[in-house]
């Protein structure tokens, strides 16, 4: 390269930006440093980047010309929706030449048919407004997550978003019947069906859904909706091992006609660490469990009395010996305290120290087997760490989770890889995910590329080269570079 080709190249990308603001508008970019800042940062704070320009597109057919100027001056596209993710897949790179592509303004309800239960919407929709969208209409869209409030639609179908309800609903996978992404020379694909129904050839929007924005561009999606649930029952049962965990979620599943909507499990310790650290969480019951689970059946129909289905289930787990003790929700309240407690411990860990967090899923029948094996093997590496393993055990995810011990100076942190080890080799001989629903992003694409089939890896690879032949989008993330397979 002679002297003066990096400074036409670095001409060529000035050029690029420029178009890409009058495509936009004034109101469609954003390169202040002050401005861009939480563009940069995952949301917990492990990953800071950099970026020549957030774009934020009003229309597909802006995102599809802001592509292909991309696509054209070498420029990467790091999709990003609210910035909620826990794996660094939104964050951009540190140095490589790119923008951030924000789908925040794009929040158009293109077409809802409460009759056909179908719901179509633009990426940049927040999760919680289109919740509400779907209750005004009496219908549900039942993807629930602790970030709702500000995760984007486009978002959780790129991590495949799992949630509190997947034991019933599904997860963003399941929950989606099309999708309109641009590809990564600006081609639109449209394929917004409202369809249950199309065996057409390949279903091409599970290519997109759950690929972290490394292979298209989501602009728009067709939602399931379903009918909205009039009646609920909740409750918090006390349980003396694991073992009866698994008892009782069977049990629950055939005694409520598969009525179970969430099917929560929590050990004693994140119960503790809730009522000592979050404001308005009480201890549910008079005496401490090892294991608690909060359960709860909905249905949308009247007069179904779900509480006396509940009686049932806890009289049957009582006299079985799964259940030791429990308490079923009499009031709204109480039932929204039950699940305040679920969400709380999430919250608490904060306040407890530095932890290691890992979302994995194993076969339901495993995790009893998961979680006791993984406790005994972190303890003997550190004895004192306070194992926090809890999640949606209704569908095998366990957020196996590991706090620091008491008076920690730092160095746990520092321990990581060789609890990554533990955990991950456990979970692969189970023949389970390294993880459940939060994606790969950045921070496991390492260890996806240790414990992903060659052949699986391969087929992966093709397709990112054929959707994606430039690397354009988010290429930093999921997948490691060819020649780098392993760890």
């Amino acid at each position: 390269m002679n002297a003066i080709e990096p400074l036409i190249a670095a001409g060529a990308i000035e050029q690029a930006l420029a178009r890409i603001r009058e495509v936009v508008g004034e109101a469609g970019w954003l390169d202040a440093a002050q401005d861009i800042e939480p563009y940069l940062i995952e949301s917990r704070g492990l990953y800071r980047g950099d970026t020549r320009l957030v774009v934020r597109p009003a229309s597909t057919e802006e995102v599809a010309q802001v592509v292909s100027i991309c696509a054209d001056a070498g420029i990467k596209v790091i999709p990003q929706g609210g910035n909620t993710g826990l794996c660094g897949a939104g964050v951009p790179p540190e140095a490589t030449p790119n923008i951030v592509l924000s789908m925040g303004r794009m929040k158009r309800v293109r077409n809802i048919d409460p009759d056909n239960f179908t719901l179509t919407v633009d990426a940049g929709c927040v999760l919680a407004d289109i919740q509400e969208i779907a209750e005004r209409h009496d219908r549900l869209f039942p993807l629930s997550l602790g970030a709702q409030g500000s995760c984007q639609i486009g978002g959780n179908l790129s991590t495949n978003a799992g949630g509190v309800q997947v034991l019933r609903y599904g997860n963003a996978r399941e929950l989606t019947l099309g999708v309109e992404v641009v590809l990564s020379d600006g081609r639109v694909l449209d394929s917004l069906r409202l369809l249950r129904k199309d065996n057409t050839g390949y279903d091409l929007k599970h290519l997109f859904i759950g690929a972290e924005g490394t292979l298209g561009i989501i602009t728009a999606a067709t939602l399931k909706l379903y009918p909205k649930p009039v009646g609920h029952s909740t409750a918090i049962f006390a349980l003396p091992t694991l073992d009866a965990v698994i008892d009782l979620l069977s049990r629950a599943r055939t005694m409520t006609a598969d009525l179970l909507t969430a099917f929560e499990f929590m050990p004693r310790f994140g119960v503790e660490i809730a009522a000592r650290h979050v404001e308005g969480v009480r201890d549910p019951l008079a005496s401490p469990s090892p294991w608690y689970v909060l359960l709860e059946m909905s249905t949308s129909a009247h007069g179904t009395g779900l509480d006396s289905v509940m009686e049932a289930l806890f009289s049957a787990a009582m006299e079985a010996g799964s259940v030791s003790d429990g308490v079923i929700a009499t009031t709204e309240q109480q039932r929204q305290a039950f699940w305040k407690i679920r969400e709380g411990v999430v919250e608490a860990q904060k306040g407890e120290g530095a932890s290691l967090k890992y979302d994995v899923s194993v076969p339901v029948t495993s995790i009893p087997l998961f979680v006791t094996a993984a406790i005994d093997a972190c303890r003997r590496i550190s004895p004192e760490v306070r194992p926090l393993a809890f999640g949606h055990v209704g569908d095998g995810n366990v957020h196996f989770n590991l706090t620091a011990p008491v008076g920690d100076d730092g160095a746990f942190a520092a321990t990581a890889a060789t609890f990554d080890e533990i955990v991950f080799d456990l979970v692969a001989g189970m023949k389970g995910s390294i993880s459940a629903e939060h994606g790969i992003g950045r921070t496991k694409k390492q260890a996806l590329a240790r414990y992903k089939s060659a052949v699986e890896l391969d087929v992966m690879r093709r397709i990112k080269a054929a959707l994606d032949p430039h690397m354009l989008f988010n290429p930093d993330k999921v997948l490691m570079p060819p020649g780098q397979a392993s760890v």
